[in-house]
C-alpha cells in the first residue's frame, strides 16, 4: 500500500524517456527497453566489449595491452539512449534510475556474478569534490543497490579518488593514462574493517569506454594483496 501510495503521488520516471512510466509499477516503459541493445556475443573474453568479427578471442585494446583486471561484464551496449540516460542518473539527481540498471543487469547476468563469487563490491571512487556537487556517487549507488539484491558486502572507501581528473571522453588513449596517473590510492584501514582477507573482489562502474579508469583501479587493488580483480559496468563502447 506505501509502494502504491507512492507511485500515485511520484510517479516513477521512465530511465529511458524521462517521462512517466506508461504501466504503473514497472521500472520503466516497455517501448523504450526494446532501444536498449543487450551486449551478446561476439564479444571481448577479457573486457566484454561487443565485437563484429566472431572469429576473434579479444577486441583490439586488450589484444595490445596487459590487464590487471581478470575480466568484465557490461549490460548494454553506451548508444545515444543510454547516454541520456547515464546523463540523468549521474549529473541531474535520478539515482533512483539504478533500481531499473540493477534489475535488468541481474536479470542477464546474476548467474554470472554468482559464479565469480566476489568477496566485496568495490564501487569506482569520484573525486570529493564532484561528490560535494553530485551529491553521491552513482558508482556507490549502482554496487550498493547491486550488494542489497545478492547480498555481497560494499566496502565503499577501500579505494580513494585522490587526484580530481579531466573528464576521460575528451582525451586521447595516452593522454587518458597520463591524467589517471597516481589518481587512486588504496585504504589499508577500510580493508582491515573487513575480516576476511580479500582474495576477489567486483569492481562497479557505470561506463566502460576504453577501461582506462578500471584498469587504474585494479592495478591499485592488485598492488595491495588482492588476487583476482573483475568488474561490471551498466554500458560498454564498441570493441574492434
Amino acid at each position: 500500500m506505501f509502494n502504491s501510495l507512492l507511485d500515485i503521488l511520484y510517479p516513477r520516471r521512465c530511465p529511458v524517456c524521462s517521462e512517466i512510466v506508461d504501466v504503473r509499477g514497472e521500472l520503466s516503459c516497455k517501448e523504450c527497453c526494446k532501444k536498449l541493445i543487450l551486449i551478446e556475443e561476439p564479444k571481448c573474453k577479457c573486457c566484454g566489449k561487443p565485437m563484429e568479427q566472431e572469429n576473434k578471442e579479444y577486441c583490439y585494446d586488450c589484444e595490445k595491452k596487459s590487464r590487471d583486471f581478470t575480466r568484465g561484464i557490461a549490460l548494454w551496449l553506451y548508444n545515444k539512449e543510454m547516454k541520456k540516460s547515464m546523463a540523468e542518473f549521474k549529473n541531474h539527481g535520478r539515482r533512483e534510475y539504478a533500481a531499473f540498471y540493477i534489475e535488468e543487469l541481474l536479470k542477464a547476468y546474476r548467474e554470472e556474478i554468482e559464479e565469480i563469487s566476489p568477496e566485496v563490491l568495490i564501487p569506482v571512487p569520484i573525486h570529493k569534490k564532484k561528490l560535494t556537487e553530485r551529491g553521491y556517487n552513482q558508482a556507490d549507488v549502482l554496487a550498493r543497490s547491486l550488494g542489497d539484491k545478492l547480498d555481497i558486502p560494499v566496502l565503499s572507501d577501500l579505494l580513494i579518488r585522490k587526484k580530481d581528473t579531466l573528464p576521460q571522453k575528451q582525451l586521447n588513449d595516452k593522454e587518458r593514462m597520463l591524467n589517471l596517473a597516481e589518481a587512486f590510492d588504496f585504504s589499508p584501514t577500510e580493508r582491515n574493517s573487513f575480516r576476511n582477507k580479500l582474495n576477489k573482489v567486483l569492481l562497479v562502474d557505470d561506463i566502460y569506454t576504453t577501461g582506462s579508469t578500471i584498469e587504474a583501479c585494479a592495478r591499485i587493488l592488485k598492488n595491495n594483496g588482492i588476487n583476482e580483480v573483475y568488474f561490471v559496468t551498466v554500458c560498454i563502447g564498441k570493441g574492434y
